[in-house]
């Protein structure tokens, strides 16, 4: 089970690494200003779709192996959940595609339809989700010596996604109305992404650095084991 951890190393890392390469090479695309999202939109838009399902999966594997490397402690029943909605809403991310916006795909028309807004509303849940999963990390690693450094990472990533994920809204929205052009919405969202992501991998390779628990045998196999080593001493002394 340990190694499923991995899933949650390289889902995240993958992710990052295809919408960087994709908005550096797709024809029109500013990294500057579109959103993620919209790689998934006009030629080549598949490369995205691809890259939300695979990173949407590995990161509910993910939860699932997370959930057996921390049972029993603070957190053990959250965490995993709320990354493993996570998981699900780039799942939903991928199968329903954002609507055209802010001049992309090139010379598109301005629509809102069903599976934008269903869209819209996974990357809501996506960015509510994953700081919400950080802050109930948070609390675990407070519980635990010696990790003070991964509380305070894990509360400043969740703080850093909130922030950026209603500043590059906020932006966009301004950018839609004329307000201010060519606003970054862009790249406000990757760095909300690059570090929620990242955190998300670090976290897994942390897990999977983290010394495994010996299983403890259970009482009454104690007993009956001592009652054994026991009974060859009691005959003895009666013989």
């Amino acid at each position: 089970m340990k190694k499923l951890l991995y899933a949650g190393v390289v889902g995240p890392l993958l992710f990052i690494v295809v919408f960087l390469l994709e908005g550096f090479t797709r024809p029109g695309y500013s990294q500057w200003r579109h959103y993620v999202s919209q790689l998934a939109t006009g030629d080549g838009g598949w490369m995205q779709v691809v890259n939300f399902l695979v990173c949407g999966t590995l990161v509910i594997t993910f939860a699932i192996a997370l959930r057996q490397a921390i049972g029993g402690s603070r957190g053990s029943v959250g965490a995993p959940v709320l990354i493993g909605l996570f998981g699900t809403a780039l799942l939903v991310a991928g199968i329903f595609v954002t609507d055209p916006a802010l001049g992309y795909p090139v010379g598109a028309p301005v629509v809102h339809t069903a599976h934008g807004m269903i869209h819209g509303l996974a990357g809501l849940a996506a960015f509510t989700l994953l700081p919400a999963a950080a802050f109930v990390m948070a609390w675990h690693f407070s519980g635990e010596p010696g990790s003070r450094s991964w509380t305070l990472y894990s509360v400043g990533v969740g703080i850093l996604l909130v922030a950026l994920f209603i500043a590059s809204t906020a932006v966009s929205v301004l950018d839609e109305r004329g307000v201010w052009p060519n606003a970054p919405t862009g790249f406000l969202q990757r760095i909300a992404i690059i570090g929620g992501w990242t955190w998300l991998a670090i976290l897994a390779w942390h897990q999977l650095r983290a010394p495994q628990a010996l299983p403890s045998r259970h009482p009454q196999e104690t007993g009956a084991a001592s009652d054994a080593r026991l009974a060859p001493d009691v005959r003895n002394s009666e013989a």
